[in-house]
């Protein structure tokens, strides 16, 4: 009786994790300290250090449109 595995969904699995142990490690070093490593919080939308970790794939955000002041009535426009 053979047990069929699915390397790849294993390998994604610990490579995630090999990545989000490195994510934490090297984040305190620059000196955030408020991610802390736990392999229970691996896809965990809740945990604050995965969702830091998800965030940084992202890039930076874009800056945000300048809004337009009208300099005689105060009011700003749109």
């Amino acid at each position: 009786m053979t047990i069929k595995f699915n390397r790849e969904a294993y390998e994604k699995v610990f490579n995630d994790l090999d990545e989000y142990r490195d994510f934490c490690a090297y984040s305190y070093l620059k000196g955030f300290s408020g991610y802390v490593f736990d392999e229970k919080d691996l896809y965990n939308n809740e945990s604050y250090a995965w969702r830091a970790f998800q965030n940084r794939h992202k890039g930076p955000r874009p800056p945000k449109p300048r809004k337009q002041f009208r300099r005689n009535s105060g009011k700003f426009l749109n």
